[in-house]
């Protein structure tokens, strides 16, 4: 399929007005055809009028039709082929395997809301009924179910150009939700943008829905993003990405006339706490299963294991030197974009300079440009304790580890920390009231508690909660990956003694879409 470097603006193709932005191959430094025009605005107002008046008619769609759509979707993507795949590795050095396996994914949790909305457990119905004789009052007739809140802005993130990009997962949920989606891609990779945007726009006039119900936008810099925030049409806001960005957002949102949520993924280092006894029985498979989480994918994850923390001791100097000896093997990759890889190299070179901090191994590079050299670095309870410049994220393969002195000194730094994405315990049998008594820090921290594992890798299913408190997202409250992401687009309505030809069919009294409710406080 030919890219043409177009917006979408429903179900018509437009060309910027502004400077174009091309795509860089990351891994030969060329540039990529076609150039992407941005926008001065006047593609914005229009993809959000569209999405505002789509709005009434796709929410009051059945459920089957919104779960048809998503299925739709995820078949326009599968049925893009090689020429998707191909055009990402272009715009991302990422390997074949790695955005196959994205693709799937990406159609997995697209299928994943289908199941979803076709369940209709979201709308989380309830009704309790008239009791006219109750003393002293009566009770009138109440019924509350959740209804979508509007159309939502939706940015495409750097690292997951599938999975968490055009039609990903904040799109998914927010589509699921019954909001029309307006998407601002990602400039470093347009083509695929545009590719999966036009996919979605088929699946759109494939199932017969209002074209508002998804629109593409393009523009470097801040202008097209902050007046999508800002349009009143725009009723919520999914973000993945660095803070600054995330924040800005927050900001243009929060002073609106009205106000809106913006649920950005934004900041995390993922601390890994390695308990005495598991350190002193598995130190080495330990070092070595870090080391893999650590460098895989060049370390572009949000959840990637950039803080290490355990008391100091022959075991810890076994992690450290079978950790340092793998990761000087680690082969140089390819990072995602000239920018990460000049933010990367400067955050490793501020660890390295640090007066606290010692650099303990770096992995190999290679001569071709945007090579990320895998970090590994070593300071003390007392030095991270003293300076929170060492708890920033270093988005890529860098990672530091604290030598702590004591047991109850990894409580003092778990409650130091930040909020994180994850958290990760490595633990035996003779570490669970170590453990126990770290859990209800780490429950404050972050969204995710692992045991014995590592937290790259993110599962799409019902359990799943990629989120955490703050700057690990904007809203502790909620996820982005996972069928609960669904919940962030719906807000809840209670209707009170309406009559029953006005009652929306999910609160009828016989039920028709057969629906699991909540009858007067039982299920």
């Amino acid at each position: 399929m030919q890219i043409r470097g177009e917006m979408l603006i429903g179900a018509q193709s437009a060309t910027g007005t502004t400077a174009p932005v091309f795509a860089i191959n990351p891994a030969s430094g060329a540039q990529l055809q076609p150039g992407f025009a941005g926008d001065d605005g006047t593609r914005v107002r229009q993809a959000c009028e569209l999405a505002g008046q789509a709005f009434d008619d796709y929410r009051a769609r059945p459920l089957e039709e919104r779960a048809r759509l998503l299925e739709a979707i995820a078949n326009q993507i599968l049925a893009l082929g090689d020429a998707l795949i191909e055009r990402t590795m272009a715009e991302t050095g990422l390997p074949r395997p790695r955005l196959e396996g994205e693709r799937g994914r990406t159609v997995g949790q697209l299928r994943l809301f289908a199941a979803v909305v076709r369940a209709g457990d979201f709308v989380d119905a309830r009704l309790d009924p008239a009791l006219p004789e109750r003393q002293p009052l009566p009770r009138a007739d109440l019924r509350q179910r959740h209804i979508p809140l509007g159309p939502v802005a939706v940015f495409g993130a750097s690292n997951f150009p599938l999975a968490f990009s055009v039609a990903g997962g904040d799109t998914a949920s927010a589509l699921a939700a019954g909001c029309p989606v307006v998407v601002k891609a990602h400039s470093a990779h347009p083509g695929t943008s545009e590719l999966v945007g036009r996919a979605v726009q088929r699946a759109v006039a494939e199932c017969g829905l209002p074209e508002g119900v998804f629109s593409l936008l393009f523009g470097s810099g801040n202008l097209v993003g902050s007046a999508l925030v800002a349009h009143p049409a725009i009723k919520a806001v999914g973000f993945t990405g660095s803070r600054g960005g995330g924040t800005a957002l927050m900001h243009i949102a929060a002073n609106r006339p009205e106000p809106i949520p913006v649920y950005a993924e934004m900041s995390s280092i993922n601390p890994v706490f390695l308990l005495p006894q598991a350190l002193e029985a598995r130190a080495d498979a330990i070092a070595k299963g870090f080391v893999g989480s650590l460098t895989m994918g060049a370390g572009q994850f949000c959840t990637n294991p950039g803080l290490v923390i355990a008391v100091e001791g022959p075991a810890l100097e076994r992690f450290l030197a079978t950790a340092a000896a793998e990761l000087a093997n680690a082969a140089g990759q390819t990072m995602l974009t000239p920018g990460i890889h000049n933010a990367y190299d400067q955050g490793v070179a501020r660890l390295a300079g640090h007066p606290g901090v010692t650099e303990l191994a770096r992995g190999q590079g290679g001569g071709a440009p945007n090579q990320c050299r895998a970090g590994l670095y070593v300071t003390s309870a007392e030095a991270f304790l003293a300076d929170t410049a060492l708890h920033e994220e270093v988005f890529g393969s860098a990672s530091l580890v604290i030598r702590c002195k004591s047991v109850a000194e990894l409580g003092r730094i778990a409650e130091r920390l930040e909020g994180q994405l994850t958290a990760t315990l490595q633990l035996d049998e003779g570490d669970v009231a170590a453990a126990r008594a770290l859990l209800p820090v780490l429950e404050r921290k972050a969204g995710r508690i692992l045991c014995n594992g590592y937290p790259t890798g993110v599962e799409v299913c019902h359990a799943m909660v990629h989120g955490g408190p703050f700057p690990a997202t904007s809203d502790s409250r909620s996820t982005s990956v996972g069928s609960a992401a669904i919940f962030r687009f719906l807000r809840p309505v209670c209707y009170q003694d309406l009559p029953a030809a006005l009652l929306p069919a999910e609160l009828q009294d016989d039920n028709p879409l057969g629906l699991r409710r909540l009858l007067d406080g039982r299920y």
